[in-house]
């Protein structure tokens, strides 16, 4: 009988012990939702195949982190022999601001200036697509100024980030200036990326007309490799010298970008834009997952956060398709206003989307290469706004 007793215990013990009894247990309910928010995110990106390279690795970290007991973000406890979990370290790259601007190297060894070299004028597209970032920002400062949510100026700056659709940059500002939000702003940012083929078309349908989205564009000019060459750095030396704070960013853009075109270092731009990037990637997208922990995670300031988000993704697309629509009246009805979309980043996916709209009302319609432009002008832009917010002058 004694041997029953002590059996049946003995397994009490172990299922109470266990992390599936967890989620019944106090607040364990919010790890249970977090686990489901997680397995929902895996869904999109191996199913329908939204953003699979960051968002696998994002909502896998979610899906860990929330695991009760598994202490893969506990911070050491302080003894001589103690040790922090996995995700506790690899996080410090985040946090520390590395990640980030080695994913830009990365992008700048994968992107091509030549369109925004070739058409200096699609900066000013790139410009005005930035306007969400400045919306959201004021939104954000509106909603703390009234108390709904005890959003800082500085706070602020960083939601109004992601209204650049551009990850790297919104995590590094979230770290510099709300770390305290860095969950909420990245998941919102990568998932705002992942759903640009979603959120654009009906902005830029309903700002434009049909006879404005089949305009043809004349083809742009070649560009020298002197050119190519030349504007890295030339971009370095003017934007860093202005905003001294965008030197992470924009200077590993630039020097990535520089490393694909001079000619001479072709196995450092493969390094660049292939193994290292997707190994930063694989660790930026597991550790900031696993920072949207359910009891940081489930907030009314979450939701606050995905809807000014949201909103900064939706206006600075439409800024981008109505300033194209200045440039088109400008130009005599040169200029697409669709690739005015293209300037809120997202690289490639943003240009690409003008392409598939494009084509939709003139099937000979190639506008690729021309929103490549405001395109990657739009991920200066970004990085920009990111200095601007950190050297702390609006502030």
């Amino acid at each position: 009988m004694d041997f029953f007793a002590t059996l049946g215990d003995t397994v009490m013990k172990f299922i109470s012990d266990s992390g599936f009894a967890a989620f019944f247990i106090g607040e364990g309910w919010k790890n249970l939702i977090m686990v489901i928010v997680a397995l929902v995110l895996l869904y999109l990106a191996i199913k329908k195949e939204y953003e699979p390279l960051l968002l696998v690795p994002i909502a896998f970290g979610m899906l860990l982190t929330n695991l009760p007991l598994s202490g893969l973000m506990n911070p050491p406890a302080g003894g001589e022999h103690d040790i922090g979990g996995l995700f506790y370290y690899l996080f410090m790259g985040d946090e520390l601001g590395i990640f980030p601007p080695l994913i830009f190297m990365g992008v700048g060894a994968l992107t091509d200036f030549g369109p925004l070299i070739a058409n200096p004028k699609s900066l000013l597209l790139g410009a005005a697509a930035q306007f969400g970032i400045f919306t959201a920002f004021l939104g954000a400062l509106f909603f703390g100024y009234i108390g709904i949510a005890e959003f800082t100026p500085e706070i602020a700056a960083a939601i109004g980030i992601i209204g650049g659709a551009d990850g790297p940059t919104a995590i590094y500002t979230a770290t510099q200036l709300a770390p305290e939000y860095l969950s909420q702003i990245a998941v919102a940012a990568y998932s705002y990326m992942a759903l640009v083929p979603i959120i654009q078309p009906p902005i830029m349908k309903a700002l434009t007309s049909k006879e404005e989205r089949a305009i043809k564009m004349e083809q742009l000019r070649p560009v020298s490799q002197t050119e190519k060459i030349l504007f890295p750095i030339i971009v370095a030396l003017l934007v860093i010298l202005i905003l001294p704070s965008t030197a992470p960013l924009i200077g590993m853009l630039m020097f990535g970008n520089l490393l694909r075109v001079c000619g001479v270092t072709k196995q450092l731009a493969e390094v660049a834009s292939n193994q290292l990037m997707y190994i930063i990637t694989i660790l930026l997208g597991l550790t900031v997952g696993a920072s949207a922990e359910a009891s940081i995670f489930l907030t009314t300031d979450t939701l606050l956060i995905l809807a000014l988000g949201l909103f900064a993704f939706s206006i600075g697309t439409g800024a981008g398709v109505l300033f194209g629509k200045i440039m088109c009246k400008a130009t005599g009805g040169k200029v697409n206003p669709l690739i005015g979309a293209a300037g809120v980043s997202a690289v490639p996916m943003a240009a690409r989307v003008v392409q598939k709209v494009g084509q939709e009302e003139n099937p000979s319609n190639f506008l690729l290469m021309h929103a490549m432009g405001p395109n990657v002008a739009g991920v200066i832009g970004s990085a920009i706004a990111a200095g601007i917010f950190l050297s702390g002058t609006i502030f």
